[in-house]
């Protein structure tokens, strides 16, 4: 058995993982990354984040040819290519890897494609796709091993028209009709994606309202937008039960009155969660500690509770947010290069990619109202903006939370057309202490979006200057 030595070994080369080995590189380490597949990425970048968001711009573009007749230019209707769509799909998953690799290369880090699993806390055991084996060496591990697709036992039927969103994503074709289970981010993503291509989607969530960690203000333009697209969205709604057929799937609805129904699909994507790929790494070798949901128990530092063993990522804790683990990723490459680094992010940004895009940072108002917390809250719809106005997009919400004592900006959230290319600045805003007239007072450039951020901090410590609002 051939034994590698190394001063870090990365074990996972996803959003979290490939950062972490470059940091570690750049900071003079000798780095080995171990990923059982073949490229780097990881699920975000080969089977989630970026192949989902490739199919997205073509469902938004679409679906903006529709929207153009009412503006008065017309398109006809779509001519869809399939095998081009994936190919253009996988070209830009191609492209990136390739960007991954050639850093990989430059920075000295090794790449070695194996299944690996503790012997103890400085060695690991690597299984190779060609069936041999080796032992690596190390003197510190970051485990950045992410999160797979939760799918209950009741949900494997063991037919490939019951897909996770692995599957989804792969478009083996258009199904006719499409049934979701669970109305979270993914779910809806991926059901806009397959409506714009011309399946027929129903969405069911077992509980009373979509994107249960979001605002009900923000999801409410989106729920609007969506019934019109989808063909229905049932909301406390369980599915009872799932039966192959030849015909297709078909599945046991069960309703909020309690009543069943039983209903054909010509496949079903299994959308209700994640869950972190902490099992069978051989932890119990090590004194690393797994929580009772099975994420690796960290400190400030993302160290575990065995010294030399760090976890970070989905593995690490939620949100479940690619640039979560890269954050962390950072954190700790300037831990193991001696600098006093520590993970205390304040305002994680979370975006939901649908049409229009949902995003917000920091404290929510539904937070704020669970906890008692006084607090200003700015609203500026979109219908007072020139730029959406401009783009017909006025359904959209900007809000700020405000400490209602100092007027520090605590959180942010937004729904409307490009959304998540906005919450940046929030999340300056929260993560500085800024306060609302600082946003207020700073200059944007008009026409744009950015200006509802502007004008909602305006309403804060005043009057908005394109709404009105009596004073009581």
């Amino acid at each position: 058995m051939s034994v590698i030595e190394t001063e870090v070994v990365v074990i996972g080369a996803g959003p979290g993982g490939y950062p972490a080995a470059f940091g570690c590189a750049d900071h003079g380490k000798q780095v080995v990354m171990v990923d059982q597949d073949p490229q780097p990425g990881g699920v975000c970048l080969n089977r989630g984040c970026i192949p989902s968001k490739a199919l997205l711009h073509l469902s938004k573009l679409i679906e903006e040819a529709k929207e153009a007749s009412h503006a008065g230019v017309s398109f006809g209707p779509p001519q869809i290519d399939l095998a081009k769509v994936r190919d253009f799909k996988n070209g830009v998953i191609n492209r990136l890897v390739g960007g991954i690799g050639q850093l990989a290369q430059a920075r000295a880090v090794k790449f070695v494609q194996a299944r690996a699993r503790f012997q103890g806390p400085r060695t690991l055991a690597l299984s190779h796709p060609d069936g041999t084996t080796s032992q690596l060496k190390f003197q510190t591990a970051i485990l950045a091993t992410g999160s797979s697709p939760a799918v209950p036992p009741a949900f494997r039927i063991g037919d490939p028209r019951v897909m996770d969103s692995t599957g989804a994503l792969e478009l083996a074709d258009i199904p006719g009709r499409l049934l979701i289970v669970g109305g979270g981010y993914i779910g809806l993503e991926m059901g806009s994606v397959y409506a714009a291509l011309g399946s027929k989607v129903v969405v069911v969530e077992m509980l009373s309202g979509l994107l249960p960690g979001a605002d009900r203000d923000l999801v409410r333009p989106l729920q609007r937008r969506l019934e019109g697209v989808f063909e229905s969205i049932r909301l406390e709604t369980k599915v009872a039960g799932l039966e192959a057929r030849p015909d297709g799937i078909h599945a046991s609805l069960t309703g909020p009155d309690g009543a069943t129904v039983t209903e054909r699909f010509d496949r079903v994507l299994i959308s209700i969660g994640r869950r972190p790929n902490s099992a069978d790494l051989g932890l119990e070798t090590t004194r690393v500690q797994v929580d009772a949901k099975g994420f690796v128990v960290v400190d400030n530092k993302r160290q575990t509770a065995e010294p030399g063993i760090y976890a970070i990522g989905d593995v690490a804790g939620e949100p479940m947010l690619a640039h979560k683990a890269t954050r962390e990723a950072k954190v700790v490459a300037e831990v193991l290069g001696g600098e006093p680094a520590a993970y205390d992010s304040v305002a994680i940004p979370a975006v939901v990619f649908t049409d229009p895009e949902i995003a917000w940072c920091g404290l929510t108002e539904t937070q704020a109202k669970a906890e008692n917390r006084d607090v200003k809250i700015g609203r500026f719809p979109w219908a007072a903006s020139g730029r959406a106005q401009s783009l017909g997009r006025p359904e959209g919400l900007t809000k700020i939370i405000c400490d209602a004592k100092t007027d520090r900006v605590l959180g942010v959230g937004l729904v409307g057309a490009g959304a998540g290319e906005l919450i940046s600045e929030a999340v300056i805003a929260v993560e500085s202490a800024a306060v609302a007239r600082e946003l207020a007072d700073s200059i944007h450039p008009h026409p744009t979006l950015s200006e509802t951020l502007m004008e909602a901090a305006e309403s804060i410590i005043g009057q908005a200057t394109h709404m009105y609002r009596p004073k009581r």
